[in-house]
């Protein structure tokens, strides 16, 4: 078995969910979730095929975001894997619509950050062992950071 890490390129101004479901029709349900949940949003969604043709099915409203999808789902290129890649929304807005999709197996994460997608490769194919979301911390926040937060959250429309 060999590990390796991919390195994700997010675009600017994009979140990207991360997970692992197992069926042919899991593009459509998860384009009619985001859809529903988030009709505003531009997105993209790729999934990765694990048996038969093992084709990246791709689905979305927006092309580019569909292309780019599609793109970091050959990088990860895992089994039954699939992304998620969004802008104008956050994944707060249908993460618990996605769990709930019936074939969708497991989040690994959802970000804008840096990540990292940490894949085993053997004989048999990739899988997916878990994500570097980020960076390390550096501290405890402050009275001035909690601000800060606060302010933060205000801009995006979850505090009043």
């Amino acid at each position: 078995m060999e590990l390796k890490a991919e390195r994700i390129a997010i675009p600017e101004g994009c979140n990207v969910i991360l997970g692992q479901t197992h069926f042919i029709k899991s593009a459509d349900d998860l384009f009619e979730t985001v859809a529903e949940q988030a009709p505003s949003a531009k997105f993209g969604i790729a999934f990765c095929e694990a048996s038969q043709k093992r084709l990246v099915r791709v689905e979305g409203n927006d092309e580019g975001m569909k292309k780019k999808a599609a793109e970091i789902a050959l990088q990860i290129a895992c089994g039954h894997a699939f992304v998620v890649l969004m802008r104008d929304a956050f994944p707060v807005s249908v993460l618990n619509a996605l769990k709930s999709v019936s074939e969708v197996c497991n989040i690994y994460c959802a970000t804008a950050n840096t990540l990292e997608v940490i894949v085993a490769e053997t004989e048999s194919g990739r899988g997916i062992m878990g994500v570097i979301d980020g960076a390390t911390p550096l501290g405890v926040e402050g009275a001035a950071d909690r601000e800060e937060r606060k302010e933060l959250l205000k801009r995006f429309g979850y505090k009043s």
